[in-house]
């Protein structure tokens, strides 16, 4: 995935970045890929001349953030060539992480729903988007959450509006991907969005989700999803059931909701329900999917991504609604940006 210059070598820091990358697409544990973002922060800001020195006079062993393997690694790049440990990864990295969704996946051509170290995604906007260009996306947008989710530090009103002005230079600097602005926002308990229509009516993207009070009841929860589905601003109705099905954070049931009721509202104020492609979550379940599809909904598969490697998830959203037979054309984010542009900003 990182240039690799004519003589087979490659830059430290890019192969640093790369290994974390594919460790994060394989789930390895979190600590284990923050080893390898430290180290490439470590060394980013020194030149190869500098490093080279460090390298050899035993300084760079003593630095901060840099640990065996990492150095290792930093050394092999210096020497040139591919480091061993890198090469290892992209070797168990040629496997698909899904099967059956091929066709899907290559029409797919960006990604809605994405978190960053803004809340709880464990990197910066711009590694995240450098994933994405390395990806082949052609649009990505950034979804971190709204301030009612203070486990996730929630994006403020503030805070939201620096990190529009910083997607908005990334996204001048890159004519080959679109960085789009948006907002995994809380739907509160009484349906409201957790952000100021003010606010909302300034991103591109808007995913509406549940994060609390998932064991409501069924009359409850419909009616708190649907003024979520009704109110203008929303275009994608996240992770819907919010279940997990397996991972380190354990298992939780799916809520309880009139999935009938919901899925036409969501047709009906042309809301797209998103086919999360987290392993962990699998949301909507197949069941749900085919009533979404009866219905007449469309759908977002997306990979809620909270680390670059992480984007790669798409795999596994375009295998499960290939499985269910979902068309295509009904998938918004195989549509051209203009197009999903059009789309969000029609409601408003």
């Amino acid at each position: 995935m990182s240039p690799v210059g004519e003589d087979g070598s490659m830059n430290a820091v890019e192969a640093l970045d790369e290994i974390a990358f594919w460790l994060e697409r394989e789930l390895a544990p979190s600590f284990k890929v923050q080893a390898f973002r430290n180290a490439a922060s470590a060394i980013r800001n020194l030149d190869s001349d500098d490093l080279a020195a460090r390298a050899g006079d035993g300084r760079l062993k003593r630095t901060k953030g840099i640990g065996g393997r990492t150095f290792e690694v930093i050394t092999q790049a210096l020497e040139g060539g591919v480091p061993e440990y890198l090469e290892a990864l992209r070797q168990r990295g040629a496997a698909p992480l899904a099967s059956g969704g091929e066709d899907l996946q290559a029409a797919l051509r960006g990604d809605l729903h994405s978190h960053t170290n803004w809340s709880d995604g464990g990197s910066p906007i711009e590694v995240m988007v450098r994933a994405a260009r390395l990806l082949g996306r052609e649009y990505q947008v950034i979804t971190d959450h709204s301030p009612n989710l203070k486990v996730a530090n929630g994006l403020s009103a503030e805070r939201l509006e620096q990190q529009l002005a910083i997607i908005a230079q990334l996204d001048d600097d890159d004519p080959g991907l679109r960085v789009l602005t948006g907002i995994e926002v809380d739907i509160l308990e009484d349906g409201t969005l957790d952000q100021s229509d003010e606010m909302l009516d300034r991103l591109d993207v808007i995913v509406a989700s549940v994060h609390s009070k998932l064991r409501s009841d069924s009359r409850t929860m419909t009616t708190r999803m649907l003024g979520a589905i009704r109110n203008p601003y929303t275009n994608v109705l996240g992770h819907c059931t919010g279940r997990l099905v397996q991972g380190s954070r354990g298992t939780r049931p799916q809520s309880e909701f009139d999935a009938a009721k919901v899925f036409q509202a969501c047709a009906e104020h042309n809301v797209a329900v998103e086919i999360n492609s987290r392993p962990e979550r699998q949301d909507p379940p197949d069941d749900l999917i085919q009533l979404a599809l009866d219905v007449g909904c469309l759908f977002s598969i997306d990979t809620d991504a909270h680390a670059p490697g992480q984007l790669d998830f798409l795999q596994y959203g375009a295998s499960r609604a290939t499985a269910n037979k979902v068309p295509a054309e009904r998938i918004i984010n195989t549509w051209p940006v203009d197009r999903l542009l059009d789309w969000t900003a029609a409601k408003r």
